[in-house]
């Protein structure tokens, strides 16, 4: 299970992203209600606290209260859920900020037209006894998936210590081996989000030195479609997307029973389950509409769209700046219904 927000290197992807890079920006005219058309939303998503809600939707038939068809796709491996996306396999998917960038960089064609959730503290730095802040991992051996928003969370948080890449060992790990490696000693720090987290923070005395609490607004999670398919298919859309405030009210009044069905998702427990909540924040209805209002602070999409496609460049990690035109799409949050 991986969230990654470059995938694997975005030349070697840039090929197969192509691939999916076809149509234009969608202008669309978006029903407040009513369903979607007769066409089957394929939706991915993976693990991570902020996505595991439209499990609740599809056990709950909220899909079906709002007349969608959904062909709801879990992947164990969030890099394999984005490149469904960026070769067409699937219609939508629940994925970073980070990536959908990334996957711009790449030549595809993306509209965000939802924001699931802001990592709030559950995207961490985790290092052994001895090594209490971020400075003192100089020298050391950190374990993180290349390419994925633990990196980019490890890039931004050695650059606020002054320090950058080449002043530590990078050990490449996938992210539930990191953890692992971590928590076993074999590393002196490690990159990773929950559920990992708790697997990391086994070893006694290991702490969390960097979160994503440090840097608001930094690893924002979004429902994104294929351009086409908003296009295309505005009903079907804007019905998805009531869909997901429809749920995010039922878990608000059910909230053992939600938190029952996303942990048996995520293979943990109830209790464990709890513990991410403060890590994950949810956005309401009003959240979207303030995230997708154009401003200059970490808290407006477009600022932060473009801080990231600036920092992907300024590391190495994306060749040029993608075009951010029709990258964000408000439309459906503004007719959402619940």
């Amino acid at each position: 299970m991986k969230r990654s927000f470059l995938g694997r290197a975005i030349a070697a992807a840039s090929a197969v992203l192509l691939l999916a890079a076809c149509g234009e920006d969608p202008v669309v005219d978006t029903p407040a209600a009513g369903g979607g058309d007769d066409v089957t939303v394929t939706l991915a998503f993976s693990a991570w606290p902020g996505w595991f809600p439209w499990q609740v939707a599809q056990e709950k038939g909220l899909f079906a209260k709002h007349n969608v068809k959904v062909d709801l796709k879990y992947f164990d491996s969030y890099t394999d859920s984005l490149s469904a996306l960026a070769t067409g396999k699937v219609d939508a998917n629940s994925q970073t900020l980070n990536d959908t960038i990334g996957s711009l960089s790449g030549g595809a064609k993306q509209t965000i037209v939802l924001v699931n959730d802001n990592s709030s503290g559950n995207d961490q730095i985790i290092a052994k006894p001895g090594i209490n802040t971020v400075a003192d991992l100089k020298g050391k051996t950190v374990a993180v998936e290349q390419y994925t928003v633990d990196h980019y969370l490890l890039l931004l948080a050695l650059k606020s210590a002054g320090l950058t890449e080449k002043d530590i060992t990078l050990k490449p790990l996938l992210t539930d081996a990191a953890a692992a490696a971590f928590a076993s000693g074999q590393v002196d720090a490690v990159g990773a989000f929950a559920p990992f987290t708790t697997t990391a923070l086994a070893l006694p005395g290991s702490k969390a030195i960097a979160t994503s609490k440090d840097f608001p607004g930094a690893i924002p999670d979004h429902l994104v479609f294929t351009a086409d398919f908003v296009k295309e298919h505005p009903a079907a859309v804007q019905a998805v997307v009531n869909t997901w405030f429809d749920t995010v009210a039922w878990i608000a009044a059910n909230r053992d029973e939600a938190i029952a069905i996303m942990a048996k998702k995520g293979g943990v427990t109830d209790a464990e389950y709890k513990e991410y909540d403060a890590g994950t924040s949810i956005f309401t209805r009003e959240q979207n509409l303030a995230a997708f209002t154009p401003g200059n602070t970490p808290a407006n999409l477009d600022y932060q769209a473009g801080q990231i496609a600036q920092f992907l460049v300024d590391t190495g990690l994306a060749p040029t700046k993608p075009s951010l035109d029709g990258l964000f799409n408000d439309t459906f949050v503004k007719a959402a219904t619940g």
